[in-house]
Order: C-alpha cells, then structure tokens, then sequence
C-alpha cells in the first residue's frame, strides 16, 4: 500500500518506521515546509494519507487531501465542533473518505468497550458519582484531550444521569491548579493534568460512600498509536465513508 504522511515530528516517524516494517510504502512526506507537496503526483497517487497534526491545520489538511483524491486517517483533534456535521456529510454523500479517531491505541479501543458497559451497569446504581482525569505530556495544547471526550461521550450513551461533560481542574506544567469539580447533578468533570512526557494516562472513577471503583488504561509509549494508525489505514485503503475504530475493532 502506498502511504503519504502529514506531519512528520514523533508520531509521523514512528508511523513511518511501523509502516515501513508491514511491507507499505511511504510515497510522499508533508510537514509545515513543504505544503506544495498535496498537489504533487507522489502525494496523489497515495491509497491513504495519514495525518497527525496541529489541531488548527487538520482540517485543512483533510481538505487538500480529498482535493488530491486522497483517503485520510487522521488523529487530529480540535476541528470537530466546527466541522463535524460538514465532515460527515462529505464522506457520506460527498464520496470523501476520513478514518478520524482520538485514539487509535487497541488498548484504548478495548478499554472504551468496557468504560461504555461499566456505564451501563451504574444506571442501576445511583449513589456512585463519576469522573475522570487524564494525564498528558506538557505539549499537549488542548484540554481535555480528544480520547478524554470520546470516553466521556461513551458514559453519557448509557449513563442515563449524565448528559454533558465539563472541564474539571487542569493542572499546569509548573504544578499551577486552576478550574474545579463542582458540577451540576447531570454533568461529568475531566480534570486535566499536563507533566514530563507521559504519552497518556486515562483514569475513569465511580464513587460513594462506601468504595471507589476505578478503571485506567496507561500508555507505555506512542508505538501502540501508531500501529493502530497504520492499522485503520490498512482498513481505510479498502473501505469508505466517515469510519472510526467501532469500524475497525468490532467488539
């Protein structure tokens, strides 16, 4: 399969290296120097471009692509509440192709299974107040991160008593705490903490009175992201539409 690549700094090459072990080939690298190459001939002869970026170039980047005729897979956040509804509509009617994911780690993918059951469980139990909090490496720009909401979002589809999420305390670099807790009865807070290099830390709690339960899924490195990126392309190169890691992993 031949592979363009859109951004190039860790994630891009550790895709590269994963990409390259599986047999594929990379036809066409794009960074922030080089944005001439979406209109070259070894960008579009690309199955599938991947893309992770800034979250305020990603949908730019998608635009380019498709206008080259390129499939993407992409891991960039930061576009879907202006662009979600437009995006879907352009892979669903328009014949444009993005596998877009906030995570694509198999350990997330198995772990958001099992966060959406445990949701479903806690309607019976009412005494148990949910939150969460995720840790990230000190370049992360956004807060709360993209897997954060999806995991979120997955606990409001079958938690009956919660249906909006909100920014909890986020917790600076330099140790700073800002934000709070309090919420609302129907609301779910995620706290942000930004330190060293962690590549992502995701903790899910239900508490009462008596116990606390807590799920967590903690990356080792960046390689499992990866691999799933090369992974979704690998499907993407064969499918179309508006498709996710539900598509890709069906548990």
């Amino acid at each position: 399969m031949k592979i363009a690549l859109i951004g190039y700094g860790k994630m891009g090459k550790m895709i590269e290296q994963i990409a390259l072990s599986r047999g594929h080939e990379i036809v066409s690298i794009i960074d922030i120097d080089n944005q001439e190459e979406f209109e070259s001939a070894a960008f579009k002869s690309a199955d599938v471009a991947i893309e992770f970026t800034a979250p305020t170039v990603a949908y730019q980047n998608y635009m380019k692509a498709f206008a080259a005729g390129v499939k993407v897979v992409s891991g960039s956040t930061g576009w879907l509440d202006e662009h979600l509804d437009e995006m879907k509509e352009l892979c669903t009617t328009g014949g444009k192709t993005l596998f877009w994911s906030s995570n694509f780690s198999l350990g997330v993918a198995i772990f958001s299974a099992v966060n959406k059951y445990l949701a479903e469980i806690m309607n019976k139990f009412p005494e148990y107040e949910v939150a969460m909090e995720e840790t990230h490496h000190i370049h992360k720009l956004d807060a709360p991160s993209g897997t954060a909401i999806t995991l979120a979002e997955g606990i409001m589809e079958n938690l009956q008593r919660k249906n909006k999420w909100v920014m909890g305390t986020l917790t600076a670099p330099d140790g700073t705490v800002s934000g709070t807790t309090e919420c609302g009865p129907n609301e779910l807070p995620i706290s942000a903490i930004r330190r060293d290099e962690v590549p992502g830390i995701h903790s899910i709690s239900y508490d009462s009175e008596a116990d606390c339960i807590t799920i967590t899924h903690d990356a080792h490195s960046r390689k499992g992201f990866a691999l799933g990126a090369v992974l979704a392309a690998e499907y993407t190169a064969n499918h179309e539409g508006f498709l996710g890691m539900d598509d890709l992993f069906k548990f």
